[in-house]
């Protein structure tokens, strides 16, 4: 059995996807942007600033679900840029409190709404 989250505190999906879903002890959220949810504008005046929205965006759903980022146990982030990886990684890295989740970061040609960087998560629920 799978239930679907919703919340208010992270963007509505632009496709066919859930911005989250819990299943057999899991919460599995969806790529994130650095969209706004409030004004639906994209912040990307830094990298810096960009992942601090992506971040929200993935601790909205999270919590809507009832869990958290320190139950993060896998993360996958996507640059467009790996010169950024250095910035974003300190953003990033500022979110948890140690006994960090295992991740990868990869370099991909493009990501939806011309964003800079897209993170999904897989948390204990």
């Amino acid at each position: 059995m799978k239930k679907i989250t919703v919340t208010k505190n992270a963007p509505n999906p632009i496709g066919p996807y859930s911005q989250g879903v819990t299943a057999s002890g899991f919460v599995f959220v969806s790529g994130q942007v650095g969209k706004d949810p409030a004004s639906g504008n994209i912040v990307n005046d830094t990298i810096e600033n960009e992942t601090k929205m992506v971040m929200n965006n993935v601790k909205g759903i999270l919590e809507q679900a009832g869990s958290s980022l320190d139950k993060v146990v896998k993360t996958t982030i996507f640059l467009t840029n790996l010169d950024d990886f250095a910035k974003v990684n300190e953003t990033y890295g500022s979110f948890f409190k140690g006994d960090y989740p295992a991740r990868e970061t990869v370099q991909v040609s493009r990501l939806p709404l011309n964003v800079n960087v897209e993170i999904s998560v897989i948390a204990i629920a």
